[in-house]
């Protein structure tokens, strides 16, 4: 892997994650671009310094996000030159920023370790403008006082009287408060007189727990009073009604009627059907009845999924109903098992070869997978290959494959999937064997199915292989744009293939599906197929989301490990999901697209949380691990609702006996 370039990571981090969502404070900008957020980090942690998340340090404590650090800077309006107090040094990081502002920086944290690690890492980065004391943040430095402005870097109960009483009039406090010791409302206080205190709200933030004497009590989880507030604020009851009264509801995906739908569809070349989850049955379930439907009644030339190409082509050969043998291939065979192999999906298999049965072979539908770099293929060789080589390594890789999704920010996850130097030697040995793979994989395309790949596309394949691998086998954030970008250009070769009247379908999570362009993932430069299909095809494109409040998932904990049914936790506030829930509509489809409510759809272009499922499900985590802020109505042309929704049920073995050897999902 080679050399990373900190410098142009950080000035894009500056672009994309900091200016971008909205801090402008040229003296901030000019701080952040000033300090070099690797050299607060561990050693092994230092490829991840410009990722848009918080981080793990020494004593289990965090390294904040560096749009929150940014955020929170901005909100004390400093103009230069002033006197600041930072509660909770950490790795000194905020307070190496800070004294690029500021003409002097007092610092304090509660954990030794910490406090002598940050006074190290200052000193070695030039900055002699900070000082740091070890003691409880929460009573604040009374010898320094009064401050400019005062930054708290933890959430406590309430905002300790001790950091208000040391503010100078006309200062700014920033601190996150919450009766939820890990989620919190981030406020600035200015004071305005000796007794006279204004507090504004500025977002929602988790921070770890603030611990002191006029804080939370180390040990006593509960020691603030919960104040009950409601689900919703009246605004945003209001707005939950209204969904109710837009959307169109239905009582069983049996009975749904989905001619409204069609006729939004319209004349669409290409309908993208999305899912909150891999695991839940009835996204699956509704999601072949739309794609029946547009088959039946629009004409649809194929079904291309989220999928690795070669699977998809054995039940492509059994749908098709081929009269030469099946390759040694069976469908969706390993981890993760359930996504494809499942009861819904095997029933849709049936209905969709019971279809074709009478049709002239050149008009059968098709069931394609549109990954022909076969990701999950791919990373079961990688894990094998690491097994035998190097067990601790391939432990690496299993949870760097599981966390690096686009919604993930969840700071242990990047602390267990550093780097290590054996994971690194073992590249070339990987990227050869995985491009020979793909050669062989070729000769599978080319034996169960038509060859729609022309010389020239082929080529392309071979030669984008290596640099394909090369950065999947490290599970970076770029192999993401790398494999949307592949599945587009499949889906664009497939449509050429069937001709210029042909129509495509395709199943693939909310993430690959809804307009990135709508979506956090944007800002780290990131896309989806569902972006290109807005690019390339307008609103020739129709893309429908789906999402749900609780119930059952079946997912895995960690990359490789067995599907589990897992429950479904709430949803959270402030989520497009809550306002579902909210809606009191336990089924109901959303037109967003020229809806007829247009103040609806205005009022649902507030950014909100909204949920994301993989493979992995990681419930203790969930704000970190599984929710990422978008703006509905950008991101998808319809909206699916299930309030509540059950795991997907794995096809059993017994079931397959006795089946011939045609069948896709053989044993």
């Amino acid at each position: 892997m080679s050399a990373i370039d900190f410098a142009q990571q950080r000035r894009w981090m500056i672009e994309h994650q900091i200016k971008a969502r909205g801090v402008s404070s040229p003296l901030v900008l000019k701080a952040l671009d000033l300090v070099h957020r690797e050299a607060f980090l561990p050693a092994e942690l230092r490829e991840f310094a410009y990722e848009d998340a918080p981080l793990p340090i020494a004593a289990g404590q965090t390294i904040s996000q560096p749009y929150i650090v940014a955020m929170m800077v901005e909100a004390l309006n400093l103009k230069g030159g002033e006197t600041v107090l930072e509660i909770g040094t950490g790795s000194g990081y905020a307070a190496a920023v800070l004294s690029h502002i500021d003409a002097q920086v007092f610092s304090v944290e509660r954990v030794d370790e910490l406090a002598q690690q940050a006074k190290k890492t200052l000193a070695a980065e030039g900055i002699n403008n900070v000082e740091i004391l070890v003691g409880d943040g929460t009573l604040g430095w009374p010898e320094h006082a009064p401050y400019d402005a005062i930054v708290v870097a933890a959430g406590g109960p309430k905002v300790p009287e001790s950091l208000k009483s040391q503010l100078k009039i006309g200062g700014c406090l920033v601190i996150p408060v919450g009766f939820d010791q890990y989620s919190q409302e981030l406020i600035r206080i200015v004071r305005i007189s000796e007794h006279q205190y204004q507090t504004e709200e500025l977002a929602d933030v988790r921070f770890v727990p603030l611990l002191g004497e006029e804080g939370w009590q180390p040990g006593k989880p509960e020691a603030g009073v919960r104040k009950p507030t409601p689900i919703l604020q009246p605004d945003e009851e209001r707005l939950a009604a209204a969904i109710g009264e837009a959307c169109e509801p239905f009582s069983s995906i049996d009975s749904i009627d989905l001619a409204p739908l069609l006729e939004r569809i319209g004349d669409a070349r290409v309908v993208l059907l999305g899912e909150a989850s891999h695991g839940t049955s009835e996204f699956y379930q509704l999601r072949a009845r739309i794609t029946q439907a547009l088959i039946e009644q629009k004409g649809f030339s194929f079904v291309s999924i989220e999928g690795d190409w070669p699977d998809a082509a054995r039940i492509d050969h059994y749908v098709r109903h081929a009269e030469y043998p099946p390759s040694e291939w069976t469908a969706f065979a390993r981890f993760p098992t359930w996504m494809w192999r499942n009861e819904e999906v095997r029933t849709f298999t049936e209905w969709l070869r019971t279809h074709n049965t009478h049709l002239d072979p050149s008009q059968r539908v098709a069931f394609y997978g549109l990954d022909m770099y076969s990701l999950y293929t791919s990373i079961r060789s990688i894990l094998a290959y690491l097994e035998k080589v190097d067990p601790a390594t391939a432990e690496t890789a299993r949870i760097r494959y599981g966390c690096l999704t686009p919604w993930q920010s969840d700071p242990a996850a990047y602390g267990h999937a550093a780097l290590t130097e054996r994971y690194r030697t073992c590249e070339q040995e990987v990227v050869a064997m995985l491009k020979d793979l793909l050669s062989k994989r070729q000769a599978y395309a080319a034996h169960d199915g038509e060859r729609f790949l022309d010389v020239v596309q082929n080529a392309k394949l071979v030669a984008n292989a290596e640099h394909y691998y090369r950065i999947m086998y490290y599970g970076s954030r770029s192999s993401w744009n790398l494999r949307d970008s592949h599945m587009f250009e499949t889906l664009e070769s497939l449509l050429q293939h069937h001709g210029a009247n042909s129509k495509a379908i395709v199943w693939a999570h909310n993430s690959h599906v809804g307009n990135a362009k709508a979506t956090e993932m944007s800002m780290r430069g990131e896309f989806n197929i569902g972006q290109l299909c807005r690019e390339k095809f307008g609103d020739a494109a129709y893309i429908v989301g789906f999402g749900t409040h609780t119930g059952t998932v079946a997912a895995a904990s960690n990359w490789d490990a067995p599907m589990e049914v897992k429950s479904v936790r709430p949803s959270l506030k402030d989520s497009y999901e809550l306002l579902c829930h909210e809606s009191g509509v336990a089924r109901f489809l959303l037109p967003l697209r020229d809806s007829p409510r247009p103040s609806l759809i205005a009022k649902l272009q507030k950014p909100r949380l909204e949920r994301a499922i993989g493979v992995i499900y990681r419930p203790e985590s969930e704000r970190q691990s599984h929710y990422f802020q978008s703006i509905l109505p950008k991101q998808f042309d319809e909206y699916v609702w299930f309030d509540q929704t059950t795991a997907v049920t794995p096809l059993k073995t017994q079931a397959l006996e006795g089946l011939p050897d045609t069948y896709p999902f053989g044993l």
